[in-house]
């Protein structure tokens, strides 16, 4: 039975105070899900902690420095027959203004209630659905 080979990588659901929350969109030139949206983050290097490759991967893609605040959850998903597993964390970003990558091609700061209104990755999608329903409810 072949085994799949897996990675582990970090999206930052950075909030504002406004209940609106930080979505990019992957330009065309990207190998996957390319004109999707999503959360800023991306794969963590072997031997980097979670916390240092979400700082990192912000950085890069928006030119944002955040502070970490809790946990949005885990989801699963599959690319190129590689099994990924996402950590999802909580952040307000506390320094910078976003100066996207050429990983993508355009930022919106998008009322948490409206995410599901964007075209997001499938896996991206079934996550943030539930994240919605949990943070809306209280708890």
């Amino acid at each position: 039975m072949p085994k799949h080979k897996r990675g582990f990588a970090v999206r930052a659901v950075i909030s504002d105070q406004r209940g609106r929350c930080l979505l990019v969109r992957r330009s065309n030139s990207s190998k996957w899900f390319a004109g999707t949206w999503e959360w800023p983050g991306g794969k963590v290097d072997s031997g980097e902690t979670y916390d240092v490759a979400l700082h990192r991967e912000v950085a890069e893609e928006t030119g944002l420095e955040i502070e970490l605040s809790g946990v949005a959850g885990a989801y699963s998903m599959e690319v190129a027959g590689r099994q990924i597993a996402v950590l999802c964390l909580e952040a307000a970003c506390i320094r910078g203004d976003v100066c996207l990558s050429e990983e993508h091609d355009d930022s919106v700061w998008a009322p948490m209630a409206d995410l599901l209104q964007w075209e997001l990755a499938p896996d991206l999608r079934k996550f943030a659905d539930e994240y919605i329903q949990r943070t809306s409810d209280g708890g």
